[in-house]
């Protein structure tokens, strides 16, 4: 798919993950475990490894490389993953559709790293994968999430009752979208 890397700030870069990203992965995701409980699946332990990082990557670049989805990693100047974009269940056809998932390394939240990067997201999906329209979800009280997505041009469409199973409980969310253009699907 892309192979492009996007400064995003003077020391925090967008580029695609590789699998050698799953220790970097792990520490990351370690850190920012207490933080993101609130948003995030109940995971096993081994989730946070760097074993448990590569067994996802691998089934990540799979459907990359499948056309299925496309992940990015937020990374220092020391090349250390500080967080993660991915667009997945990327549709083809007349649909030409992702949903987008994101996460911010607990250190760096608030910086406008996400809305910066779901910007440039939102750019490769149109111009590089030729996608229409992305969709997001937040638990109902994310409210800085639905930020980002506002901020980056994402209209509210409604609410999924039970939507996703989020911190031990099946979770409201609140459902965005962000129609990318209007033209016919590209080839």
């Amino acid at each position: 798919m892309t192979d492009n890397v996007h400064h995003l700030t003077e020391d925090v870069r967008l580029r695609p993950v590789t699998l050698s990203d799953a220790d970097s992965f792990a520490r990351a995701l370690t850190r920012s475990r207490a933080y993101m409980r609130r948003w995030e699946p109940v995971r096993p332990d081994a989730f946070y490894t760097p074993e448990g990082q590569a067994r996802r990557l691998t089934a990540l670049l799979a459907d990359r490389d499948a056309g299925r989805a496309m992940p990015w990693a937020l990374a220092d100047e020391e090349d250390r993953v500080v967080g993660a974009m991915t667009l997945a269940s990327i549709e083809r056809g007349p649909f030409r559709n992702a949903r987008l998932g994101y996460w911010i390394d607990v250190d760096l939240a608030g910086r406008g790293l996400a809305t910066a990067a779901v910007t440039r997201v939102c750019e490769e999906a149109r111009d590089v994968l030729g996608l229409h329209r992305i969709e997001a979800g937040t638990v109902l009280d994310n409210a800085a999430s639905q930020r980002v997505l506002a901020k980056c041009g994402f209209e509210l469409y409604g609410t999924a009752p039970r939507y996703l199973h989020i911190n031990g409980a099946w979770q409201d969310h609140r459902m965005f979208q962000r129609i990318l253009h209007d033209g016919p699907p590209q080839v």
